[in-house]
């Protein structure tokens, strides 16, 4: 049903259950696959913890797997778990609503070392170049109150991001992919970053921040975009937060 059809079904049909228009419009997990998400969320967490939380930024796949059949802390990734991470990978997400470009084709993509700098207090890296170069020319031009909070996601990272988020919606997949890209098309993953303000905590990844001054003055810099301004045709949530290399 598409969206046009589903409001003309709301104004003739206004005591039809919402739930049950909900479930036209929402792409729900099946319970199964919902107890899969569960059990890879945990995982994905103990593997952080495990590694240290800037070099869960950087790992790759097989380095997980790897971690996971070597150290009991974390244990073997199932093989619903690992077929669970293939499919978020590896599917269209259209069906949920997300239409943004692919970022990434391999799985175990690798991040390189040499390729990064880890910016100092923040536990996360920026590529070398043009990233490196406009987060600091953001900082210089806004001011020593803005911080890097996300920087270089290899797909590990942004699977487990995802992952988390399903798991925190329910199973609902249009919501959670509306709110988070999958970890196929993150753009993390080859250049953007995010920012906020010092002591700000989660709020800076909320609409908030476009109240602040940073962002303000960050609106008018020409050396940066915004990659998912209001209502953008990735079909992604607002994120005033999130700068787009370009």
């Amino acid at each position: 049903m598409n969206r046009r059809n589903f409001l003309a079904c709301v104004a003739l049909a206004p005591t039809i259950s919402t739930n049950l228009l909900a479930q036209d419009y929402d792409v729900f997990l099946s319970p199964s696959e919902f107890t899969t998400v569960s059990t890879l969320n945990s995982r994905l967490k103990r593997l952080k913890r495990f590694v240290g939380f800037a070099n869960f930024n950087l790992i790759s796949y097989n380095q997980a797997l790897y971690y996971g059949r070597n150290y009991s802390r974390i244990g073997a990734f199932s093989q619903k778990e690992i077929g669970m991470m293939e499919r978020l990978f590896d599917e269209n997400p259209n069906d949920y609503g997300f239409f943004g470009e692919r970022t990434c084709t391999d799985l175990d993509n690798r991040v390189a070392r040499k390729d990064v700098e880890k910016i100092p207090y923040t536990g996360h890296y920026l590529y070398k170049g043009k990233a490196e170069e406009d987060y600091k020319k953001i900082v210089s031009d806004v001011g020593e109150s803005i911080i890097l909070t996300s920087g270089v996601r290899n797909v590990v990272k942004q699977m487990s991001l995802y992952v988390n988020k399903i798991y925190n919606c329910g199973g609902n997949m249009t919501k959670a992919t509306t709110s988070i890209a999958p970890p196929a098309y993150s753009y993390h993953t080859i250049s953007d970053f995010d920012v906020g303000r010092k002591g700000w905590g989660y709020k800076n990844f909320t609409a908030d921040f476009a109240h602040t001054d940073e962002f303000e003055q960050m609106t008018k810099l020409d050396y940066i975009g915004m990659r998912y301004s209001k209502n953008n045709a990735d079909g992604v949530r607002f994120e005033p937060w999130h700068v787009e290399v370009i």
